[in-house]
């Protein structure tokens, strides 16, 4: 009867494990050896930044990588962590264990803040390297490192320092990042959370929105508008304050992993000691967001390089037409034009770095090349969707996950149309953010 809907017996039966539904190619928990690196980047690295590339690249091929791929338990081969928007805490020691977070920061070993050190080229390599294996990953410690943190080492005093930096440094505690609201994104500096001085502290009240890690973080950068300067403060937050809730923004198709956050303050006290007193306008913001503009441009070079590696393992295993996939001329056009991708996005990157290293980098520099990398790797993961065929949209062979996961990518940290305006003020003079006021209509 077609009113009753009588099911067969293996309805409920769990999917087959994608080894034994798809044979012929190898799936992302085995991680596809380097192949991207076409113009052999690692000559223009010192022998520190070679090891450092090589030790995060292992860690994540070998240890993370499985863990990304795992299947849950409770259904057996069904995906865990990115169909489910699950975070995977246990991967956190292993991230924790590369002694990356921090990376940017510079200080005198013998302060304690327990940073790594590294060159701004040492810390992109490694967030790319992070970003080649799972976007999520990198985003967890972009993040953490190059906004929380280095807010901290930037704004802090040299008592928030010694306090928050050595834990955050090992990853044996987690901090987010809290400047977008949801009436504020591109136009971030008219946010409207607020912070009231009272005795002893300050009260903030309001709500931020797409905040990363925020559901777990055990210490809050807030940024708050001064009801008596009207200017933006920064605040440290810890979890479970009176009045702070965060909780998990649902439903995105994109870096399904990090745990987004909206946040509610509703007078939420903060002591006059956790304070950041060299954040005293939005100027002061700016500069973390010039460090982590460059870091966020190594996560779609990253994501790229593991796109364009499991293409060119794919298309040598897949077999059609009694050839493998790889000997087709179409195909072999699009993987060149993947790899010409990579090449130019990790030289511009490279190039980025070392205009930063060398006190050269402009607002503009950072803006031109977040905006442009982020670009071209969308045209590189649309390649690689299309090679793959049916497999293009599971995400057991990576490509759909990272297709998906450079989206949000393309959008945070600036959108490609703000970072164009950034870069666009820079060589013209002219600021255009804003629409002309209706009042001033032209003649034409």
């Amino acid at each position: 009867e077609t009113g009753r809907s009588v099911k067969p017996s293996y309805f409920n039966s769990p999917p087959l494990d994608v080894s034994v539904a798809f044979p012929q190619a190898t799936p992302a928990s085995t991680f596809p050896p380097l192949a991207s690196d076409y113009y052999q980047f690692d000559d223009l690295l010192s022998p520190e930044e070679q090891a450092l590339r090589k030790k995060v690249r292992e860690c994540m091929e070998k240890e993370v990588a499985p863990i990304m791929a795992e299947r849950a338990t409770n259904l057996k081969f069904f995906p865990q962590y990115w169909e489910k928007a699950e975070f995977p805490f246990q991967i956190v020691p292993k991230l924790g264990a590369l002694h990356i977070s921090g990376g940017t920061i510079k200080v005198i070993p013998m302060q304690g803040y327990g940073c790594p050190g590294l060159s701004l080229t040492g810390s992109a390599i490694a967030m790319a390297e992070v970003a080649r294996v799972d976007a999520s990953c990198s985003t967890f410690i972009l993040v953490h490192s190059s906004l929380a943190m280095l807010t901290i080492a930037l704004c802090g005093s040299e008592e928030q320092k010694q306090k928050y930096l050595p834990s955050l440094a090992q990853l044996k505690t987690v901090a987010c990042w809290a400047l977008t609201e949801p009436d504020y994104g591109s136009d971030a500096s008219s946010l409207k959370t607020t912070a009231t001085k009272v005795e002893g502290g300050w009260i903030l009240e309001g709500q931020k929105r797409w905040i990363g890690n925020s559901t777990f973080a055990d210490v809050l950068v807030i940024f708050a508008r001064n009801t008596t300067t009207n200017q933006i403060n920064g605040y440290l937050v810890k979890k479970d304050s009176p009045g702070l809730t965060a909780t998990k923004i649902p439903n995105k198709i994109g870096l399904r992993i990090v745990q987004n956050g909206d946040i509610l303050l509703k007078k939420v006290f903060v002591l006059d000691e956790d304070r950041l007193p060299g954040v005293n306008s939005f100027q002061d913001t700016n500069k973390v967001l010039a460090v982590s503009r460059v870091m966020v441009a190594w996560q779609p070079i990253g994501i790229s390089m593991g796109v364009y590696d499991m293409c060119a393992r794919y298309l040598k295993e897949r077999k059609q037409f009694g050839a493998p996939l790889a000997a087709f001329q179409i195909n072999q056009q699009k993987l060149a034009r993947m790899l010409g991708n990579i090449q130019a996005m990790t030289l511009v990157g490279w190039r980025l770095c070392k205009l930063y290293e060398e006190g050269k980098m402009t607002p503009g520099h950072a803006s031109l090349g977040k905006s442009w990398i982020t670009s071209m790797a969308r045209e590189t993961a649309a390649l690689g969707r299309e090679l793959l065929g049916g497999n293009g949209i599971l995400a057991d062979f990576l490509v759909a996950k990272a297709f998906c996961d450079l989206e949000p990518i393309y959008t945070y940290e600036g959108t490609y149309d703000i970072n164009s305006l950034v870069t666009g003020r820079e060589i013209t003079g002219f600021a255009s953010f804003k629409p002309a006021s209706v009042s001033q209509r032209s003649r034409l």
